[in-house]
């Protein structure tokens, strides 16, 4: 949590209040951490912190997608950002797909 948080202070992002979600909840056995938050302009954000050793590929961001549509259906509102914080490889048409999506993307 404290790297994400350092990550987020990095591109200017102050989030009030963050919440972690199980992610046996999103229905996944990923690697993966989820939190919810909300910003200084009362935004909802949710934000992914994936760290792994191998490319991030163009199907990892369909994957990517369902897991942010079971957490607006789990959370009952949705996002109005949506934050990746990534340690690994990343496809350069995963990037392109992703900046298409509208996530915010930190390294």
């Amino acid at each position: 949590m404290k790297v994400m948080v350092k990550n987020l202070l990095t591109k200017k992002i102050v989030l009030k209040k963050v919440n972690p979600i199980d992610t046996a909840l999103l229905k996944t056995r990923k690697k993966i951490a989820v939190f919810s938050g909300v910003d200084t302009k009362s935004n909802y954000v949710c934000v992914f912190v994936i760290e792994r050793k191998s490319r991030f590929l163009r199907k990892d961001v369909k994957e990517l997608e369902e897991l942010f549509s079971r957490l607006v259906s789990l959370s009952e509102h949705n996002f109005k950002k949506k934050i990746l914080i990534y340690n690994m490889p990343l496809c350069s048409h995963a990037k392109e797909m992703l900046k298409e999506l509208k996530w915010t993307l930190i390294s």
